[in-house]
């Protein structure tokens, strides 16, 4: 059905393909036969997305988010996607912000940039000045942008329901993936959601026990002028940060303010990740400004992730575990976090770990990559088919663009110096909360609680056990197919006992046989016997259990 709906998409798309060679999807465009996925490589995955448009640029950006999913080759390549299209003339964007303003234009900016600071693949950015003289930064949508995405997803889900079809699919669940991304481009159209988004992270970072607050700068968001197409907050001047020019105090000596700004970084990040559960998912450079002032800034809030508590928990743990590399810890810690409950050989999995980390073993820990043994640990899952959480991409996505953005504006970064203090205390609030007092008292309780039912229930179980009343459910997994396979087995053995007494009575009949009775009896059971061993043997050769032997 998809095919007929975007006919010239889908041409322009089958031109893309044919000029870049990915035979896979060109065959599967066509209408051909959906053989097993062939990647192409990494370069040209990249040329067809850009090739493609800002929308599947924005989707490569997506998929670089996710290296559960692909190889990092694929999530290096993809990492470097930018949203580099050229600005909507301003003829049109005035005309989309007059729509979307409830006051004529003149009454609620007194001067607007008509030249863009920034075009994306959804939106641009103009400088401006409200009424009341505040400075103010315009995220406009690009007009047209949401019939173009519309058209897109549908071909998106389209190819999706093709790939499902193969085994790789299945394997994958192409499809829910596909709806994933969908979902994420649909929801980068409404910026009242990144609007939220904004808030929600500038409360939670307004309030911290790890840095000063008053250093991190999120922007204010103007609610009265942001609607679903234009979102409207509030101006930070300053630069990307590493074009930044960074001096301390007296001007000298830039060494100690970069590694103010470096444990800054680290710890805002560090408490949006395991302590709010909620994380700016996108740190690159250009997201991060040092401003006029000094302060350091969090820009473009739209792709957020999300842990709970125990997600968290989890990945504390495995923190420790890299440092210590502890294999084995990391082989039960990524099964705590898998979302499937396909079987896994743990012996296998221990050992890809093991001889994942045994070549950081006698390597200095400030010469470690941490954010590489993250995407690591992932590929291991990936390739012992676990199925990973989607928002661990995110939050290996986000450690990995934080350190590469702390080397490379501090390159004498030590990532455990960083993290060390940290996770000391991120194991102490695990231990006893953020008040110890009042988990004293909720663990007294438990504890009170539990020595009034104790004695009770020990007297049931007891009862039960001398009543003969006491009953065990016990669930093996795979136990209803071996019991079947006995079964058919038991069958079997009992046809051929069967035909074999056929055919030996049959031939014991027919060697003293004296009468056409008694060889009639004799051709009778012949042909019983043959008619049952043919049934025995055809059973035999679609269940397969004969080639299997």
């Amino acid at each position: 059905m998809f095919l007929t709906q975007t006919v010239p998409r889908q041409r322009e798309i089958i031109e893309v393909l044919f000029r870049n060679g990915w035979d896979y999807m060109r065959r599967l465009l066509t209408g051909g036969k959906p053989d097993e996925p062939q990647l192409p490589t990494p370069a040209v995955l990249k040329k067809i997305l850009v090739d493609l448009g800002p929308v599947y640029v924005k989707l490569g950006q997506l998929l670089s988010t996710r290296p559960d999913l692909l190889s990092s080759a694929y999530i290096e390549e993809l990492s470097t996607l930018q949203d580099e299209v050229p600005p909507v003339a301003w003829e049109d964007i005035e005309i989309l912000i007059r729509k979307q303003l409830k006051r004529p234009l003149e009454e609620t900016f007194t001067q607007i940039n008509p030249v863009a600071i920034a075009a994306g693949s959804i939106g641009q950015i103009h400088r401006a000045t409200r009424a009341d003289g505040q400075e103010v930064a315009l995220k406009v949508q690009r007009p047209g942008i949401d019939a173009i995405v519309a058209q897109d997803i549908t071909l998106i889900r389209g190819i999706a329901d093709l790939v499902a079809r193969t085994e790789f699919g299945q394997n994958y669940e192409i499809k829910s993936i596909a709806e994933e991304f969908c979902k994420a481009l649909n929801d980068e159209l409404d910026f009242t959601r990144e609007a939220s988004f904004t808030n929600q992270l500038r409360r939670n970072l307004s309030q911290s026990k790890w840095f000063d607050t008053t250093q991190l700068v999120v922007a204010e968001i103007d609610w009265s002028l942001t609607t679903p197409k234009l979102m409207v907050m509030e101006w930070l001047n300053g630069k990307p940060i590493l074009a930044a020019k960074i001096l301390d105090e007296k001007e000298k000596d830039a060494s100690t303010k970069r590694k103010e700004i470096t444990s800054l970084l680290f710890r805002a990040f560090f408490q949006q990740i395991y302590i709010d559960g909620f994380f700016h998912a996108d740190p690159h450079p250009g997201n991060l400004f040092y401003l006029d002032d000094g302060r350091v800034a969090l820009l473009d809030c739209g792709m957020v992730g999300r842990l709970d508590p125990r997600t968290q928990q989890i990945l504390t743990e495995m923190l420790l575990a890299i440092v210590d590399l502890d294999a084995q810890r990391c082989a039960q810690l990524t099964l705590q976090l898998a979302e499937s409950t396909e079987p896994v050989i743990m012996t296998r999995l221990e050992g890809d770990y093991d001889r994942m980390l045994r070549k950081y073993h006698n390597t200095n820990l400030s010469q470690i990559n941490f954010s590489q043994i993250i995407y690591e640990l992932l590929q291991v899952a990936r390739n012992n088919k676990i199925r990973l959480p989607s928002n661990m991409g995110l939050y290996a996505k986000t450690i990995a663009n934080l350190e590469g953005v702390a080397r490379g504006f501090n390159p004498d970064l030590n990532f455990f110096d960083e993290i060390k203090p940290l996770l000391t205390d991120l194991f102490r609030r695990q231990l006893v909360g953020d008040s110890p007092v009042r988990s004293l008292l909720r663990t007294a309780l438990d504890l009170k609680s539990l020595s009034l039912q104790s004695p009770r229930q020990i007297e049931l179980l007891l009862d039960r056990v001398t009543s003969e009343t006491l009953q065990w459910n016990i669930s093996i997994r795979g136990l209803d197919a071996l019991r079947r396979t006995t079964d058919d087995a038991a069958n079997r053995l009992s046809f051929s006992i069967l035909v074999g007494s056929l055919i030996m009575g049959a031939a014991i009949i027919s060697s003293s046989a004296q009468t056409n009775q008694l060889s009639l009896i004799s051709n009778i059971l012949f042909a019983v016997a043959s008619f049952l061993g043919l049934w025995l043997i055809i059973s035999t050769l679609r269940s397969g259990r004969l080639n299997n032997k």
